[in-house]
């Protein structure tokens, strides 16, 4: 909950009233700061700290709606300063498809203030290093960097976030490289083909059924004025979140950040009110001919969201099976039975239920069917003679071992702060899913394989090698036909 507002000090000349509570101690700075604020949009309120390991998360919000997240770690003098928007490609309809990601590439090109290359050279020159990400329910923004240059960052920042151009050569030249990147990523690879349509098929009425680079079609279509709209709604104070980890103190931070973000509007955000997917009852299966060496299968079982408890007893249940050359599954087919040469999975980390997805390549000689068979008698097998003891601390172990080596820099911190406060509006909560890994018991992954890997619940996509001199199946360039 938020905190209340700490007032101005008196006007110059008047008595000096003693200060609030809130702005008692070592929050006094926050006054001062709110003293010189131009308008509300700028005040800065403190909001409860949240423990995170050893650490403490700080949290601010200004009169705009901005968040900001400290966690103060001086081991070292860099700093990771991300920006985390509550959009992705969940929040786009159909014939609008791929905004989100489009805008990932448009943030990189010119501002009001800086001309096209300014960003990126001004960053090189101080030796920090940035990068973007876009994905269904998120988007965010990152820079780490010496701490003596986080003055310049944050006004590069709060410039590209206010002052973007958006004018129809700018938005033209990325959609062109856009739909470069569909081509490249999707349409010309089998793999990513594959995903794309294990989604467009297991989804039917909720958007993650659409890719977040969107359909062909959407793409080429978008106008500068689509782009202006999106950028005023979703790129607002109100909608995001900077998380900023390592070598700085919170009065330094805020004061940047009142100075360059103070002045930002906050938008009118749409109402998230999506149908919920119906319920799937029976299998569905789509069969491509693709110029690929040997067979594919694909399979997606319905699983639930993040927050749900037994998305961690997936998670590590899915770990025992394909985690690694000693895992179950991955011992059968690939080593044993010589029916495969990859196999990987991987339990959605959405906000809404996702998808269990396995992914398999046969080896040579192999064929679908049998590749096919041979999962599905694994899978069948997982239910006779459940995951034991050693399997379940093999996978728990692995998944703390991933877990705390994303801990280990002040970027790895930062992305996970930002990613489950943008999710689940909890800064610590991958401290709160480690607890829940470490709680799965056998019990919980006998019943979450029971109830979950079951043929009526999933989306299988099988794909064939086409003949040598026979054209493979086209591939669809926007949404369902």
């Amino acid at each position: 909950m938020q905190a209340s507002t700490v007032k101005r000090s008196s006007a110059a000349g008047a008595k000096k009233k003693a200060p609030t509570e809130e702005a008692s101690g070592d929050d006094r700075w926050i006054e001062r700061l709110n003293a010189r604020a131009k308008s509300k949009r700028a005040r800065v309120t403190r909001e409860p700290s949240v423990s995170f390991g050893a650490e403490t998360i700080q949290r601010f919000r200004l009169g705009n709606g901005l968040s900001v997240l400290l966690v103060e770690s001086h081991h070292a003098k860099v700093v990771s300063f991300h920006t985390w928007f509550g959009v992705g490609s969940r929040h786009e309809h159909e014939g609008k498809t791929g905004l989100a990601h489009l805008f990932e590439h448009l943030m990189f090109n010119e501002t009001k203030n800086l001309p096209a290359g300014t960003f990126d050279r001004k960053l090189e020159s101080i030796g920090a290093s940035t990068n973007a990400a876009t994905w269904n329910d998120w988007t965010y923004y990152y820079e780490d960097l010496p701490s003596d240059a986080l003055s310049l960052v944050v006004a590069l920042e709060s410039e590209r976030m206010k002052n973007l151009v958006l004018r129809k050569s700018v938005v033209d030249n990325e959609i062109g490289v856009v739909a470069n990147e569909r081509r490249y990523r999707v349409e010309d690879d089998v793999d990513g083909t594959v995903n794309e349509l294990l989604y467009k098929t297991a989804f039917d009425t909720h958007p993650y059924h659409h890719p977040t680079i969107g359909w062909m079609s959407d793409i080429l279509a978008f106008t500068p004025e689509d782009c202006k709209r999106f950028y005023r709604t979703f790129y607002a104070p109100n909608n995001a979140r900077i998380v900023v980890v390592g070598d700085t103190k919170a009065p330094e931070l805020l004061a940047l950040v009142q100075k360059h973000y103070g002045d930002l509007a906050s938008a009118e955000l749409p109402r998230e009110a999506y149908p919920a997917e119906p319920e799937q009852r029976e299998e569905r299966v789509e069969r491509l001919v693709k110029p690929t060496p040997t067979a594919k299968v694909a399979i997606g079982y319905k699983c639930p969201a993040l927050a749900h408890p037994d998305n961690a007893a997936l998670s590590v249940l899915c770990e025992a099976l394909f985690g690694g050359r000693s895992a179950r599954i991955f011992r059968a087919l690939v080593t044993e039975a010589e029916l495969a040469t990859d196999l990987a999975a991987s339990v959605s980390q959405f906000r809404d239920p996702g998808l269990f997805e396995l992914y398999a390549t046969a080896r040579e000689g192999i064929s679908v069917e049998v590749l096919l068979a041979g999962i599905d008698h694994e899978i069948k097998s997982v239910l006779s003679k459940p995951v034991t003891a050693p399997e379940l601390e093999r996978s728990i172990a692995r998944q703390e071992l991933g877990f705390l080596q994303g801990l280990e820099t002040v970027g790895g911190r930062a992305e996970q702060i930002g990613f489950y406060d943008t999710v689940l509006g909890d800064p610590a909560g991958s401290l709160t899913r480690l607890t829940a890994l470490r709680s799965v018991t056998l019990a919980d992954v006998e019943r979450v394989a029971r109830e979950y890997l079951v043929k009526s619940r999933r989306t299988v996509v099988l794909v064939e090698p086409s003949p040598a001199g026979e054209p493979s199946d086209g591939e669809s360039d926007g949404g369902d036909e």
